[in-house]
């Protein structure tokens, strides 16, 4: 679409997604109309995209809080944000982060939830709500203070296990049910850093959202079409690209990160009865 503006902004968001270069980015905005999802598949059709990642909105600072139940009887992930990285090292920021997440870990509704007006925000915490709380240190801090997102799991008959890097920008929390001890939540944990590290978008499957795997095939149906393939065997090209694609993001097709010799859905059945529910992965500034 010509005549678009183009923003610096939008370019090096579209290069965050992509890994694509700076020409090609402004040239798919451009086809694109400056819409960001259509560049991105743009990019991705001709084969310029490097690999799909989950998008940045505008980068944030923070740090990602996990607190577990008992022996992982149930947990909690929270992701705090601030504008500087100063703020989120300092005391009063990680204490906040600390007091938050254990409070999640009892009282916050179980699921996975991106955070905006009500909800958990709207609960009772302290002397007011949880939403006050993060306002009032937002206002000691003299900077934008913000609870993004929180998951809670709390599962019967089950257990969930915890991964937080070492920079406590990345973490993981992974429910299983239909098994519990020490052998159950040992898989948990070693699942979490798995997702933490693969990055899985669905726990099988069966479990991607339609219409990522329309978008998928629509990508493939361009590829194949573009690489002038005979008419009688695209459908088949592109059913297959999407069986690898459906195998490299769910969780139990990809290989185990600490033996590749393995996956994850062979490292759960050999706990007996243990089934993945269901994971969160919190990045710090990413959707």
């Amino acid at each position: 679409m010509s005549g678009t503006t183009i923003s610096t902004k939008d370019i090096s968001e579209l290069r965050a997604r992509t890994g694509a270069g700076i020409g090609d980015c402004k040239k798919a905005l451009e086809e694109a109309g400056g819409d960001l999802t259509k560049a991105a598949e743009i990019l991705r059709a001709k084969g310029i995209a490097k690999a799909e990642k989950r998008a940045g909105r505008a980068a944030s600072q923070g740090l990602i809080g996990i607190e577990i139940v008992g022996a992982g009887q149930s947990g909690a992930m929270l992701e705090l944000n601030s504008e500087t990285d100063f703020v989120a090292r300092n005391d009063q920021f990680k204490a906040l982060l600390k007091g938050l997440v254990a409070d999640a870990a009892q009282h916050a509704p179980l699921g996975v939830a991106e955070l905006t007006e009500g909800g958990y925000l709207a609960q009772r915490y302290g002397d007011g709500t949880v939403g006050e709380t993060v306002k009032t240190a937002s206002g000691k801090t003299g900077e934008a203070i913000a609870l993004r997102r929180v998951a809670h799991f709390a599962p019967e008959g089950g257990v969930v296990g915890h991964y937080l890097h070492h920079n406590e920008q990345v973490g993981a929390l992974v429910e299983l049910a239909g098994a519990t001890g020490e052998d159950a939540l040992a898989l948990a944990k070693a699942i979490a850093l798995h997702v933490a590290s693969a990055d899985p978008i669905a726990v099988a499957p069966s479990d991607i959202a339609p219409e990522v795997i329309e978008r998928e095939r629509r990508i493939a149906e361009e590829q194949v079409a573009a690489e002038g393939k005979p008419e009688s065997i695209r459908a088949k090209i592109v059913e297959g690209k999407l069986k690898k694609f459906a195998q490299e993001r769910a969780l139990l097709e990809q290989p185990f990160i600490k033996d590749d010799s393995k996956s994850v859905g062979q490292l759960v059945a050999a706990v007996p009865g243990a089934t993945v529910v269901r994971f969160a992965r919190f990045k710090v500034g990413e959707a």
